[in-house]
């Protein structure tokens, strides 16, 4: 009697384990399979919302128009100082079109959906050919006011990101670029006076 009740608590033991080892291994082969592409490498992925979408789309030309400002700065600024914050700006926005570009990719959104004018601090393309066709200290003086109320365009676009975004390393890139152009701000406003 005694060997018939251990061999039926070790059989049902046997049975419970081989159930849970069963389910274990059930979850194993679908759930956490699907759970990686959803929560693993692409877990970012999935918390990206509308305002995450339109912040790349939008940064990705207004960077852009930085970019070529700074670009005419190599051979018409005058001032030093104002070169060295031309390369800064390359330095830093160059590498964040890429960053932004390969979001988008990960969403599944394309580029382009902003026409200029919706964005803050745009340049029109009047003002573009003004600091083109300017050089010496007069380039300065245009490429500092313009680039000051382009900066404060980008620091709009990154407080409504950090208000309405929630994709966190959209939101991170969105409070660097606050706090940069916010400092940068400051330093053309005093090479401006």
């Amino acid at each position: 009697m005694t060997s018939y009740r251990f061999a039926t608590r070790a059989l049902g033991a046997a049975a419970v384990a081989s159930a849970v080892l069963f389910t274990a291994g059930c979850g194993g082969d679908s759930e956490p399979s699907a759970g990686h592409s959803r929560h693993g490498g692409e877990s970012r992925a999935d918390t990206f919302n509308d305002a995450d979408v339109a912040f790349a789309q939008g940064m990705i030309p207004h960077h852009e128009q930085a970019l070529a400002m700074a670009e005419l700065a190599r051979d018409r600024a005058d001032a030093e100082a104002v070169r060295t914050l031309a390369e800064e700006i390359e330095r830093a926005q160059g590498p964040e079109i890429a960053t932004l570009r390969s979001w988008l990719s990960e969403w599944g959104a394309e580029e382009g959906h902003h026409g200029g004018h919706e964005m803050a601090g745009m340049l029109s393309g009047e003002e573009m050919a003004e600091l083109e066709e300017a050089s010496g200290a007069e380039f300065d003086a245009a490429f500092l006011r313009l680039m000051i109320v382009h900066h404060e365009g980008a620091v709009e676009m990154a407080g409504e990101l950090e208000r309405s975004g929630s994709y966190e390393p959209a939101k991170e890139m969105a409070r660097e670029i606050a706090s940069s152009q916010s400092s940068e701000i400051e330093q053309m406003t005093e090479l401006l006076n």
